[in-house]
């Protein structure tokens, strides 16, 4: 089984689209920089003029924090969107080339193939949003400094420096789960389609589809707090005055359950599907 991850990392790492579809997100990242480095102070100064007569802010309020917190609405539909181009190559790729039938020819267990390449997505995917946040704080601090932060989430929400330095970390790791999700769904398209064409459409679709349904209002009813669409913003929870653990630790368990779901669909499917 190592073996086997071993050399999905190999071929993920081998292929150059991978390094394509990470440069571009930082170039995203950069874009959100430099506009922000060029016209984002006074852009800020013309919407809170009202609130800095009012309130005491520490520091700068165009500062290292709020960058990070726009990368990261920037990034929740580029990032998965990538992530699923990527991922679902993995496999797409190998039908394309016939090196499915030639690996299937070898004494190599169809479940234990398949599941190399689901832990090898996750992997790669945890990674990446690393990587992401990593680069994210680094650039944003040293270009802007550390200071208070401003969030609108129905109401205006202020918080120190340290405490959204904590919030943005945990946003972070709770948007990791949601991009695991896109990430194992795209591999299992691939599984259903085969074509790289047809699953990126697909993919792309159920991208756009999810983000369109997690505004749907479903009302109280319970289907509205366990539908998946409706969990892939759990990291928006951190932005309000008082984080509610109690949802975001539900909803972490079901995009986890929905994940494992789907993943055990793919393995079932491509386990009983003729290799062909």
């Amino acid at each position: 089984m190592l073996a086997l991850i071993s050399i999905e990392f190999y071929k993920l790492f081998k292929q150059s689209k991978t390094y394509y579809a990470l440069a571009a997100l930082f170039i995203i990242e950069a874009v959100v920089l430099g506009s922000a480095y060029f016209q984002g102070t006074n852009i800020i100064n013309i919407l809170l003029d009202n609130l800095k007569q009012t309130f005491y802010f520490q520091g700068t309020l165009l500062n290292g924090n709020l960058l990070v917190y726009l990368i990261l609405n920037t990034l929740w539909f580029h990032l998965p969107l990538i992530l699923m181009i990527i991922v679902s190559g993995i496999l797409t790729s190998e039908y394309k080339d016939r090196t499915v039938q030639a690996v299937m020819l070898q004494p190599i267990n169809k479940i234990k193939f398949i599941v190399s390449k689901y832990i090898v997505a996750i992997v790669f995917t945890i990674v990446v949003v690393f990587f992401v946040a990593l680069s994210a704080f680094v650039l944003s601090y040293g270009l802007f400094g550390k200071g208070d932060l401003i969030v609108y989430l129905n109401a205006l929400n202020f918080f120190e420096h340290d405490d959204a330095r904590h919030r943005l970390v945990y946003a972070f790791i709770s948007g990791a789960f949601s991009m695991v999700f896109f990430s194992v769904s795209s591999l299992t398209m691939a599984v259903f389609f085969k074509e790289a064409t047809k699953t990126w459409i697909v993919s792309a679709f159920f991208l756009i589809l999810s983000n369109i349904l997690l505004k749907v209002d479903l009302g109280e009813h319970w289907f509205n707090s366990v539908f998946y669409a409706k969990l892939n913003d759990t990291w928006q929870y951190f932005f309000y005055h008082s984080i509610s653990w109690d949802i975001i630790l539900q909803n972490t368990l079901f995009l986890t359950l929905y994940s494992i779901l789907i993943m055990g669909l793919g393995i079932y499917v491509f386990n009983k599907k003729d290799i062909g």
